[in-house]
């Protein structure tokens, strides 16, 4: 008679009760379905992308228009991505540190983006800053013009990816309570002094996860975009638009291409991403320890 005590498979051993070949089947649909949905799919990005060779490749990207996406994309990020790191840290830190009148209301607020539909939210800032807009002929009367425009595609890019750093630090800086911050301001530290030398060691690894997923979001945005950018071919194309333009001009090669690079930059994410996840859980472990 097996020891229920040793044996993996049982209640106190092991982590399931169920029998090995039920573990099986579903750890095989798991990995059946990732590879249909997801290794499928990107090695077949890889494969048209390199179909022509390695000069049709690099050729791809010798296109003007093709530069002009990059550098709009990559501007759109270094733009977005700070404003939302204040954003995060500050509404982070007031939810978590400080009781006041709305707050639930911010917390909901926040996670707004995520239950409305990119396109709507592009749409809405047609209504407010286009030429026909609210407040479209006061812009232009100033000579400021903030759909298809950069402005236009950063305001976008905010909206969808501001929930990411926030989201990230309120649950560990709610777990982490205030006895910190309390214990240095006892010391006499000020506000800042607090922040600098306390609050953000404690979440200095959520707080680089959740830049990178907002990245990481910003640069793969492709509805809100869209909607504000225009389409116009070397000024207001990020990389996901010109993908679609090239896949709807035929041009495989240059549309794979593209998209190769867009996929590389989610495979170097998510690297990254692993990394953080094992760095930020092993920092929770020795503080726990501790």
């Amino acid at each position: 008679m097996p020891d229920r005590m040793s044996d993996p498979a049982g209640p106190i051993g092991g982590i399931t009760t169920e029998p090995l070949w039920v573990r099986r089947v579903l750890i095989g649909v798991a990995v059946a379905f990732l590879a249909f949905f997801l290794l499928l799919p990107l090695a077949a990005v890889f494969t048209e992308a390199l179909r022509g060779g390695w000069a049709a490749y690099r050729d791809a990207f010798e296109d003007p228009d093709a530069r002009a996406a990059i550098a709009l994309t990559l501007t759109v990020a270094s733009i977005a991505v700070p404003l939302n790191l204040v954003f995060g840290l500050a509404a982070a830190w007031a939810i978590a540190k400080f009781e006041f009148r709305g707050k639930s209301l911010l917390i909901t607020l926040i996670d707004l983006p995520f239950s409305v539909s990119p396109v709507v939210a592009g749409l809405v800032f047609v209504l407010l800053f286009g030429a026909q807009g609210v407040l479209g002929p006061t812009l232009r009367s100033h000579g400021i013009q903030i759909i298809f425009a950069l402005p236009g595609i950063v305001l976008a890019t905010v909206f969808v990816t501001f929930p990411f750093i926030a989201r990230e630090l309120i649950p560990l800086m709610q777990d982490q309570g205030r006895s910190d911050e309390e214990a240095a301001t006892t010391l006499g530290a000020s506000g800042w002094r607090t922040f600098w030398s306390v609050t953000l060691p404690n979440v200095k690894w959520a707080l680089l996860y959740g830049v990178l997923l907002c990245n990481a979001r910003a640069m793969g945005e492709f509805g809100a975009v869209a909607v504000v950018s225009g389409h116009i071919r070397g000024q207001t194309n990020t990389m996901p638009l010109h993908v679609e333009i090239l896949y709807n001009e035929y041009n495989l090669v240059a549309a794979f291409a593209m998209a190769s690079l867009l996929a590389g930059l989610a495979l170097v994410t998510l690297a990254i991403k692993s990394f953080l996840e094992w760095r930020f859980s092993g920092s929770i472990a020795s503080a726990s320890g501790h």
